[in-house]
């Protein structure tokens, strides 16, 4: 090997030296999965018609009042998605709103203005 080809590896090498020696950063702060205690959790029927309601009840996706659906099943589809529906992050829909949500969804009587899938 010539010398500017050597150049590289000992450059990666005297970096790593650096980075291994070099003190950690201040630590990172990582955002929370709870509302904070100012914000009032939104009742489960804003939730569902600021929310839910455009698609669960204007034909886009399955109508879901009136059809008694566990509140675990509600709460795996909100959080992961599923077909063609996103999952919600807990900054738009909070954990203490989306309990509330789903127990409402179960107990529930369908709409009959509300057209699904």
């Amino acid at each position: 090997m010539d010398r500017r080809h050597m150049r590289v590896p000992a450059m990666l090498l005297v970096l790593l030296a650096l980075a291994a020696a070099s003190p950690p950063g201040p630590a990172i702060s990582l955002p929370t999965t709870t509302s904070p205690p100012s914000m009032t959790p939104r009742a489960p029927e804003k939730v569902y018609a600021t929310t839910c309601g455009y698609c669960h009840g204007g034909n886009v996706g399955p109508v879901i009042r009136g059809r008694a659906l566990p509140p675990e099943m509600v709460l795996m589809i909100v959080r992961s998605g599923r077909n063609g529906m996103p999952a919600f992050r807990h900054t738009e829909i909070s954990d203490a709103e989306l309990s509330a949500l789903a127990s409402w969804i179960e107990a529930s009587k369908a709409d009959p203005k509300e057209h699904g899938q």
